[in-house]
């Protein structure tokens, strides 16, 4: 079993918090990960970029080859578009419904949706209100871990006590927040 994936977003929206905790998830579940970050302009809100690989054997490279990600998990619906080539065409794409306009001719937010959408295997999440009904508005990146668990191997179950892991050690009220966003990101993937 392998599991490519493409994390994308800009700068400051959580694309490597996101592959922490998928790739310390794994790792607990007992897979092989490698993980390749390119982190571009992340301070001025340019494109971030991470690709993470699971498996149950060995991985010979950290770098998702074009073509074979089984899986885009991205912040924003622009750079999920950007990588789509990185898609394998049984692939799955999961974005923040999302735009974060930093450009001056940035695309329209509603044509990017649409595009987004028209993958098969696609999930379009409001992450904003999602993470805000969790009670923590700056939770968006754990709502789109729990939107696209239901595509990767590891167990709900361990990508939660991960979350809880990292979060509660700072704090009990964070461990549970960042909770409810994931099981909230997971229940609006489920119903699309």
């Amino acid at each position: 079993m392998n599991c490519n994936c493409i994390l994308a977003g800009v700068g400051g929206q959580g694309v490597l918090s996101i592959a922490a905790i998928i790739a310390r998830a794994a790792a607990e579940a007992g897979f092989s990960v490698r993980q390749g970050e390119v982190h571009g302009m992340a301070q001025r809100g340019g494109a971030v970029l991470a690709h993470l690989r699971l498996s149950d054997g060995t991985i010979h490279s950290d770098l998702v080859p074009q073509g074979a990600a089984h899986l885009i998990i991205s912040m924003e619906i622009l750079e999920s578009l950007r990588y789509a080539r990185w898609l394998s065409p049984q692939g799955a794409l999961v974005t923040a419904a999302e735009s974060l306009v930093n450009i001056g001719n940035y695309p329209d937010p509603a044509a990017l949706r649409a595009a987004a959408a028209a993958f098969p295997r696609s999930r379009v999440v409001e992450a904003a209100a999602l993470a805000k009904e969790a009670g923590l508005p700056r939770a968006v990146n754990t709502v789109m871990v729990g939107a696209a668990s239901p595509f990767l191997p590891v167990p709900p179950e361990t990508l939660e006590s991960t979350i809880a892991g990292l979060f509660a050690a700072r704090d009990p009220a964070l461990g549970e927040a960042n909770l409810r966003a994931f099981r909230l990101g997971r229940k609006a993937a489920a119903c699309q």
